[in-house]
């Protein structure tokens, strides 16, 4: 049978690695979709890597959309049934050249409720020893949240909708002015990434059970700083920054090979989990 994968955000950086690699893996019978929400971009890209003699199928799929989103997994289901891995790596871009309350609405829709979309599209079809990956970063720490911040994503008890709630209250804060008065971190990335790895952690605790079953898997990761187009403003000093293809080495191996079970509903960056609290 065949093996299949869903990358978002893969028309460039990180994502772009990550198809090349699994594409490398699963080789001509495998299909690796590369999504993204740029046709062009996307034609493009997958037109590169099968100059480069992979194999991949190329779908544009805005994930701030949820008509694309479910549109583009009743395909997935249609021709294989099932999907063996997920990667949700699409993000918007933000700036430090304009005010963050001119970028949050698409900031958060893209990367948060982006993310909500894959899970409730995607989870259903996650064949057993499946693998579900979000791309995060170690900002979404609840410890990078003040304390009166944290019962807002209890994950023991949060659901996908609360959730999704509490992230458009956060963006509306943002756009009305008065998020530093609730105490949010002044850099929207904080908050965002942490609402990345709560969902994660929602979906973790709902899969549990038949995680211990089958061997799905689900986790949350942090590739670390990538020498990438969004990345270069808000650092002055890159010179430790990783390729995108040095950066998929750690995720590969999450989705592609065994992985240690102490890592599910974690996130990990480098092979070691960053606490959660």
């Amino acid at each position: 049978m065949n093996t299949t994968a869903v990358v978002t955000g893969a028309n460039q950086g990180l994502g772009l690695a990550l198809v090349a690699g699994i594409a490398g893996r699963f080789g001509p019978e495998g299909n690796v979709y590369l999504t993204g929400r740029d046709r062009e971009r996307v034609a493009a890209a997958a037109s590169q890597l099968r100059d480069a003699g992979l194999h991949v199928l190329a779908e544009r799929v805005d994930v701030r959309s949820p008509t694309a989103v479910n549109r583009f997994a009743a395909l997935v289901a249609e021709r294989h049934g099932q999907v063996d891995i997920v990667i949700s790596n699409a993000a918007a871009r933000i700036t430090p050249d304009r005010p963050e309350a001119e970028q949050v609405e698409t900031f958060v829709d893209t990367n948060n409720l982006g993310t909500t979309r894959m899970i409730r599209a995607f989870a259903p079809l996650l064949a057993p020893g499946g693998r579900f990956l979000i791309v995060a970063s170690d900002f979404g720490s609840l410890r990078n949240l003040p304390p009166q911040l944290h019962r807002r994503f209890d994950t023991t008890t949060l659901s996908l909708d609360v959730l999704d709630a509490q992230m458009r209250d956060f963006c509306n804060a943002v756009e009305a002015g008065h998020a530093a008065a609730e105490g949010w971190p002044e850099w929207i990335n904080v908050p965002s990434k942490v609402g990345q790895v709560a969902a994660m952690r929602v979906l973790a605790r709902e899969e549990r059970e038949r995680a211990r079953r089958d061997g799905r898997f689900v986790a949350a990761v942090c590739p670390g700083l990538v020498d990438t187009d969004a990345s270069r403003p808000w650092f002055a000093d890159m010179s430790q920054a990783q390729s995108p293809d040095e950066a998929a080495a750690d995720i590969l191996d999450l989705v592609l090979d065994p992985v240690d079970p102490h890592f599910y509903g974690e996130l990990v960056q480098h092979h070691r989990v960053v606490p959660w609290t």
